[in-house]
């Protein structure tokens, strides 16, 4: 088997390929040029949409051309695979802040640059709007549209699943304008290949068919596993929500608590995953005899790195040593400035500083932690629901570290 292939096997994320032993051959004579898509429907992709543009990261290096295709056309309407319902219809001008965004995030995984380092695929970022947005409906229906049966396009698992829910006819030509998109990167740029989450099956088959009849080689489609967590949860969430790569939407030092507190069941798959640790390093880490937390620790601080930059994974790295450590370094831990005056006189209710701090999203849920015994400020535990927290009770840097249940914490400083 092709060597890039090969590595995408070794690390687990392959599912299906439409033709492996073709396409592993036409790896070995060419550098192919290959696609992946998203679609820009929120501010911030999540750790769920990155795994296909780490498995674009190895073939990158193996010297493969990657395109990063936004799908700024197609974000206008929404993609109904693996969706229960349909997406909000957003306005073109947040689609194009978002595809914006993500454009940057995507650069932490992949290499832009115009000259990319010897050995390295050369990248591009392109934007479907771009073809997609002055497309002639009519001309588009006679030139790509005869191409496709309903009756096909129903058999395909996404679309048979949202039929019992109600489908929408704007979501239904979803196929073809992803197909379109295979098509118009065949022609402007020879990509041969497109890859995607398990449930890009159907789009993948069809753009490939598209090219074919009209004229093309044949193309190739390479799909990766969905992840899950070993607790059988969907990658990607946590107790505050989606796990975004946007620093405004959630924090690096989250990230990296994320990360720090998976399983051990999940710890080395992940690391294959979502870090660019060699494989036989990975291995050490996945030694019996080893401590698993050394392993944890060293994907949470790997993947920070990637996503938040060796700035904010040193920062993140001290901020969770600081928990065990007296005089450590807090800077990298989320917090927040609260007048000293909120704390004279009776002080604040231990309620409203946990719903104050965003670990609680009401004091609802505060009294719950606290009677629960999951409360903690300054490292002792709050069981009473009435108690108050006056000034003097923090410590000698004038904050308040507190923790709710066993992983997560927030730094109150007094001015």
């Amino acid at each position: 088997m092709n060597k890039a292939l090969q590595t995408l096997f070794d690390r687990g994320f392959v599912k299906d390929c439409t033709n492996l032993d073709a396409l592993s051959d036409l790896m070995d004579k060419e550098k192919v040029t290959f696609y992946c898509g998203t679609d820009p429907t929120g501010a911030s992709l999540h750790i769920g949409h990155i795994v296909p543009f780490f498995a674009m990261h190895h073939l990158q290096e193996a010297g493969h051309n990657p395109i990063a295709l936004v799908g700024g056309g197609t974000g206008l309407i929404g993609d109904p695979s693996g969706k229960t319902e349909m997406r909000k219809i957003l306005s073109v001008e947040q689609i194009k802040s978002n595809a914006e965004r993500i454009k940057d995030q995507l650069s932490s995984v992949i290499d832009f640059s115009e000259n990319p380092k010897p050995g390295l695929g050369r990248a591009r970022l392109m934007n479907n709007a771009d073809w997609l947005v002055d497309l002639n409906y009519i001309q588009f229906l006679r030139d790509v549209g005869k191409y496709f049966s309903v009756n096909r396009m129903l058999t395909f698992e996404g679309v048979k699943q949202r039929l019992e829910r109600g489908l929408s006819f704007i979501e239904f030509n979803y196929q073809l304008l992803q197909s379109y998109d295979f098509k118009v990167l065949y022609d402007r740029t020879g990509c041969r290949m497109q890859i995607g989450g398990a449930d890009q099956w159907g789009n993948i088959v069809a753009g490939i068919d598209l090219i074919q009849r009209m004229g093309g080689p044949e193309c190739f489609g390479l799909t990766f596993n969905l992840i899950m967590r070993s607790d059988g949860k969907k990658m990607g969430k946590s107790e505050k929500g989606a796990v975004f790569l946007a620093a405004d939407m959630y924090s690096p030092y989250d990230f990296y608590q994320y990360w720090r507190n998976v399983t051990d069941e999940d710890t080395i798959r992940f690391m294959k995953l979502f870090t660019f640790m060699d494989l036989d390093e990975i291995a050490e880490y996945a030694d019996p005899a080893r401590n698993i937390n050394e392993a944890k620790e060293k994907l949470a601080y790997e993947v920070t790195r990637i996503i938040h930059g060796q700035e904010e994974a040193d920062k993140a790295l001290a901020a969770a040593k600081a928990l065990f450590s007296v005089g450590a370094d807090k800077e990298g831990m989320p917090s927040k400035e609260v007048s000293r005056t909120e704390f004279e006189g009776k002080g604040m209710g231990i309620l409203n500083l946990f719903t104050l701090s965003g670990l609680c999203a009401s004091n609802g849920e505060s009294r719950r932690i606290v009677t629960q015994g999951g409360a903690e400020v300054n490292g002792t535990k709050i069981t009473d629901p009435k108690t108050m927290i006056t000034a003097d009770m923090a410590d000698e840097n004038g904050e308040f570290i507190l923790k709710a249940g066993k992983k997560r914490f927030f730094r109150i400083v007094i001015k």
